[in-house]
């Protein structure tokens, strides 16, 4: 039943996204999650405990992180699904607000729009809303391959995991790794506040992005077959060549077979708050002069792999209920 709710979930949310009345209205479950993140935060993570000590808090951070969506999840879909009629359908109209189809496409759009009408500065404006590098020092050619990363990162993250984990677990399994996922963007970073602390959230997100990451890739390189100018035979190449030499072990998967796909060479070094990271590059010797109709090439990609992510969990949740 879970996988029915993923694929509902997956149809709604990518012709809705989510609305900006509601979030106006509401706010966003990664807010809600970012609040439960920040007070722990600041309750137990003091830079006076020893490193071990706030290792250790940061193990009991995270399981009260994952843990209290969790049981919320579980206890939410509960009620649906004995007590209100057609529940099962508002459990799937909850989980669309733990997907990004729409928003990312938006995102990412909105860079190549602002290159292409507002020039440089509009486009290192855009950019800056959607990856954590310094715009200020991005040419264009950089612009674009910092969208485009980002696209294919945040496809993987954003989307493939929630849904890949809502299908395993319902509304449980998507609230967790949503605020899992958190967690690591706002204390899994290598600085001295949470380099211990984080330790526990960024090395529980690498783990439950493994399934997504690889599934992310293979659905890139099986849209390459069906859209124009795209390689498939390159992006399975730039995947088995590079995305195991990415500093992170997902994220290299779907830039590497974007890269591949588009013949062009993402990752390389960057720059993030004044500190250079000398990562390689996704599809090595491929093209690093990039401009907005790559982005759009990237987009037209992006939009194909995920009509083929939501056809997969269409098959298998007939499957499933034919079983069940």
């Amino acid at each position: 039943m879970s996988v029915l709710i993923a694929f509902l979930s997956l149809a709604v949310e990518f012709v809705l996204g989510y609305p900006d009345w509601l979030f106006r209205a509401i706010g966003h479950p990664v807010t809600w999650f970012g609040r439960l993140i920040s007070f722990l935060d600041l309750r137990l993570n003091r830079a006076t405990d020893p490193d071990a000590l706030r290792r250790q808090r940061g193990v009991q951070a995270l399981l009260v992180i994952v843990l209290v969506p969790a049981v919320i999840g579980l206890f939410v879909q509960l009620v649906l699904l004995w007590f209100v009629p057609l529940g099962f359908f508002i459990a799937a109209l909850l989980a669309t607000s733990l997907l990004s189809q729409k928003s990312l496409y938006e995102h990412v759009e909105a860079v190549a729009d602002s290159l292409d009408s507002g020039g440089l500065a509009m486009g290192r404006v855009a950019v800056s809303r959607i990856v954590g590098r310094d715009p200020e020092g991005l040419d264009r050619a950089a612009v674009c391959r910092a969208a485009i990363e980002s696209l294919a990162e945040n496809f993987s993250d954003g989307i493939v995991a929630p849904a890949f984990w809502t299908g395993v677990g319902g509304l449980a399994g998507g609230a967790a790794y949503k605020a899992a996922n958190t967690a690591d963007s706002m204390i899994g970073h290598r600085t001295p506040r949470h380099e211990a602390f984080g330790w526990a959230a960024a090395r529980f997100d690498d783990w439950i992005n493994l399934p997504a990451s690889r599934l992310t890739a293979l659905l890139i390189v099986l849209a390459a077959f069906l859209v124009k100018d795209a390689d498939p035979r390159s992006a399975w190449q730039a995947v088995s060549r590079d995305a195991k030499k990415h500093r992170s072990p997902n994220a290299g998967w779907p830039e590497a077979a974007m890269a591949g796909a588009l013949g062009l060479a993402l990752a390389g070094p960057r720059s993030y708050g004044g500190i250079v990271v000398d990562d390689v590059f996704m599809g090595e010797g491929g093209r690093r002069d990039v401009d907005s109709g790559d982005i759009r090439r990237a987009l037209t990609l992006y939009r194909v792999a995920d009509y083929l992510l939501i056809a997969l969990f269409a098959v298998v949740s007939v499957i499933a209920v034919l079983a069940f």
